[in-house]
């Protein structure tokens, strides 16, 4: 539930990106993080061209998302999306077995997928004959594909913020096309019907849209 800029709960993000981008900007994460738990939330934007200091002092390599909630500030989605899983229960089970299982999932997506999937993502940019990624990429998506043929959520029997990081990794057209993963495929599909993820992923989109009205005036 998106509200005016005001001391709280603020999402920064980009005040433009190309199209290509769209729907796949890291803010989104949080977002939808804020939509699953009913959290109160704004969101604030800084310049996509001109990163000046004000932007580094709250993220050191120019990047977005960050996160301001009052006197405390977090950069890297990852951190955010801790932060803000700490205020539901929503995103974060309380039961110490369970919880210690979320945040390894969750740590397992950005560190054992995504640190894989982006890099070979970036490789294949340049059209390589063979991409020395593949391999590693692909043994990663056969380790979920063996964990979601078993189950349908991460932990337990519930969605929670490891589901969400995780859909959000492997939602990208680029990686499902890689292989045949019928679970994970299944998985991703299921975990992004979920009304928060649509109503964060056309907020996202309404953002950026509108600066396109904004720089063509």
């Amino acid at each position: 539930m998106v509200s005016e800029l005001s001391d709280g709960l603020t999402i920064w993000t980009f005040d433009w990106v190309p199209e290509g981008p769209r729907g796949y900007v890291r803010d989104l994460r949080l977002r939808w993080a804020c939509e699953e738990a009913g959290l109160s939330y704004c969101v604030g934007s800084v310049p996509f061209k001109d990163r000046g200091a004000e932007h580094l002092a709250m993220q050191p390599f120019g990047q977005v998302p960050y996160l301001t909630d009052g006197d405390v500030s977090l950069f890297e989605s990852g951190a955010c999306l801790l932060h803000l899983s700490e205020k539901s229960e929503t995103l974060m089970p309380q039961e110490r077995t369970l919880r210690a299982e979320t945040l390894s999932w969750i740590l397992s997506a950005l560190n054992s997928v995504e640190m894989v999937s982006v890099p070979w993502w970036f490789v294949g940019l340049s059209s390589p004959p063979e991409n020395p990624l593949e391999g590693w990429l692909r043994a990663r998506l056969a380790v979920l594909e063996d964990v979601l043929t078993a189950r349908d959520w991460l932990v337990d029997d519930r969605f929670t913020a490891a589901d969400l990081i995780l859909a959000d990794v492997l939602r990208p057209p680029w990686i499902r096309g890689i292989g045949d993963y019928p679970a994970t495929n299944a998985y991703i599909d299921r975990i992004c019907a979920r009304p928060a993820f649509a109503k964060a992923h056309a907020d996202q989109i309404a953002h950026f849209s509108r600066a396109d009205e904004t720089r063509e005036a």
